[in-house]
Formats: C-alpha cells, structure tokens, sequence
C-alpha cells in the first residue's frame, strides 16, 4: 500500500485524522508552500495561502475519492486558494494570473527569502510574459517537478497538449535567456 493511501485511510478515520494530519502536513507542507509562494509571490501571502489550503483539505479530506493521488488534489486545492486570495486580496476578480505577473515579481525581487541572481530574474522576467497556460504548465513541470499526467489532473488539460506547452516554453526561455 502506498504512503498516500495509507495516509487518506488514517485522515479519513476520526480516531486517527488529528494525529494523522500532522504527519500529513511533515509530507507536504514545504512543497505546497513552494507551489503557492510562486502565485502568491512573498512569503507572508504563501503562509497565509498554505494555512488556508491545509485547512481545507483537512475539512474536506471525506470528499477525496482517490480519483487521481493524493498529492495532485491537494496542489489543485492549493492553487485553487491561491488564486482565491489574490482575488480577495486585490479586490477584484482576476480571469487569469498574467494581470499580477508583474507587480508580484517587483515584490519578489524585493523579498528578503528571494536569493537569485540576475539570471533568476532575468528568467523570472521571462515566465511572466508567458501566456496564463504556458505560465502554469512550465511552473508545475520546471519548478515544482510535477509529471505531466499530475499536471494533467490538476489542470483537466491533455498530457500531449502540456507536453507541447512545455517544450515551446523551454524553447522560448533559451532565446530569450541569452539576449
């Protein structure tokens, strides 16, 4: 039995859900930051986000049905709640992440835990001119190294379709990278 099953068997047990979550939250809790962090972009927002997304999986944990892994529903949880806070946040509704691109990477750069040189910024820069799909497609694939048939659950979008989104990305970033 794997680890993620083992684990939503306990979390869906009310006698073993509470010791359960904390070890839950040892698994995944960095890598769910990571993945909000680069939506949200400073690390007060990221906390924020991931303290709401761990709460909603906690409450909606009898809902998971196994249909994809454990892992993948929590990332669409999380990025689900990112682009909610953004909207809260901002105060509006935002029908794609290009529209903060911007102003979040002026507040990345600026974050003291952001440690990259010019070359992150330059590539940064980069990722933010992409296209809302492109954008998340090479996220999740480059940065939080997701297969792409997770990807494919999380964004409901073919495998041969992220895998062509992917590659033209990279394909961008190396012309781009060296101008």
């Amino acid at each position: 039995m794997s680890k993620d099953i083992e684990l939503v068997k306990k979390l869906q047990n009310p006698t073993l859900k509470d010791s359960t979550f904390s070890e839950l939250l040892d698994v995944y809790q960095e890598r769910l930051y990571w993945h909000i962090r680069k939506i949200v972009a400073t690390h007060e927002n990221a906390d924020d986000v991931l303290q709401n997304t761990f709460i909603r999986i906690y409450k909606s944990i009898l809902k998971f049905e196994g249909k994809s892994s454990l892992h993948t529903w929590m990332y669409r949880i999380a990025y689900n709640e990112s682009i909610r806070f953004l909207e809260k946040n901002n105060k509006k509704r935002y029908d794609n992440i290009d529209e903060v691109s911007e102003s979040n990477l002026e507040v990345l750069f600026q974050d003291e835990y952001f440690d990259g040189g010019e070359i992150q910024k330059k590539l940064h820069r980069i990722i933010a001119s992409f296209k809302e799909k492109q954008k998340r497609v090479f996220t999740m694939k480059y940065f939080d190294d997701l297969s792409f048939r997770q990807i494919s659950e999380i964004l409901d979008v073919s495998e041969s379709t992220l895998k062509s989104t992917y590659y033209t990305c990279v394909k961008i970033i190396e012309q781009k990278i060296l101008m």
